[in-house]
């Protein structure tokens, strides 16, 4: 369980820089490679984060419903952070 919040908050940050770094870096400023660089990172984490998510619910009692509400937490901004904050840490 330790690794799954620890994930949550790296697959939280990776979101964060791509959206409110990257991508404005990329269109405002014509830098691309931002996106090329932060971009596959957030991808594996996003799916590593999810992946252990699911692992999560037999190995430690997770809910379905929490689970579920994870998914949808590490597709929004901040949404990860508040996901260990108020579920995660319950267990």
């Amino acid at each position: 369980m330790k690794t799954l919040r620890f994930i949550s908050i790296l697959e939280g940050t990776s979101l964060i820089l791509l959206l409110f770094i990257a991508v404005p870096l990329k269109r405002a400023m014509g830098m691309p490679e931002m996106v090329s660089l932060i971009g596959p990172i957030h991808g594996g984490l996003f799916i590593l984060f999810n992946l252990l998510l699911a692992s999560s619910i037999p190995r430690f009692g997770v809910s379905v419903k929490h689970a579920l509400i994870g998914f949808v937490a590490s597709l929004l901004p901040f949404g990860s952070y508040i996901f260990k904050a108020k579920i995660l840490n319950k267990y």
